[in-house]
C-alpha cells in the first residue's frame, strides 16, 4: 500500500512541475512570426543565391564576360555568354544564367570575380514545386530591378 502512495505522489509532484513550466512558458513574449503576413529582415551578411550588380552610372552590369565565376563554380550551375559588338570595347553579357537547384552557396564565384560584378543577394523567400522556377536569368533580373 505505500508503494501505491509513493506513485501517486512522485506522479502528483511530476505533474505540479510540468504544469508549472508550461506556466511559466505561457506568458514569455513571443518569438514566431505570422509567416505569410510578416517577414524576417535579413542580416546584411546573408547569403542567397548570386545576382549581377549594376553600374551606378550606366544601370548596366559591371560584367565583362571573363567566364572566371563560371570556372570558379565547383557545382556547373552558371552559364556565361557574351559577344562582341561594333563600337563597344571588350565582350557585352547577352546571357548570365544561374541554375539554383546545383548551387551550393560556396560563395568562390564571387570571389573570383575581379570587378565585382556578382554579389549574394538578400531574397531568402523561394518557393516552388517547379524546378524551372529556380533557373534564373540573371540578365533579366537586373533589367527589372532598375
Amino acid at each position: 500500500m505505500a508503494g501505491y502512495f509513493n506513485e501517486l505522489f512522485s506522479g502528483t509532484k511530476s505533474l505540479a512541475i510540468g504544469l508549472r513550466i508550461t506556466i511559466k512558458e505561457c506568458f514569455k513574449p513571443v518569438v514566431t512570426l505570422q509567416y505569410p503576413h510578416e517577414s524576417l529582415v535579413m542580416t546584411p551578411r546573408y547569403r542567397g543565391h548570386i545576382e549581377l550588380v549594376g553600374d551606378a552610372e550606366t544601370g548596366e552590369t559591371k560584367c565583362i564576360v571573363c567566364g572566371m565565376c563560371q570556372r570558379a563554380c565547383p557545382s556547373g550551375c552558371i552559364t556565361v555568354k557574351g559577344e562582341k559588338r561594333e563600337g563597344v570595347k571588350g565582350k557585352v553579357l547577352t546571357v548570365y544564367q544561374l541554375d539554383f537547384t546545383k548551387c551550393s552557396l560556396c560563395g568562390q564565384c564571387v570571389e573570383s570575380c575581379k570587378p565585382g560584378a556578382i554579389d549574394f543577394s538578400h531574397e531568402y523567400n523561394l518557393a516552388s514545386t517547379r524546378k524551372e522556377d529556380f533557373i534564373f536569368d540573371l540578365v533579366k533580373r537586373l533589367k527589372d530591378k532598375s
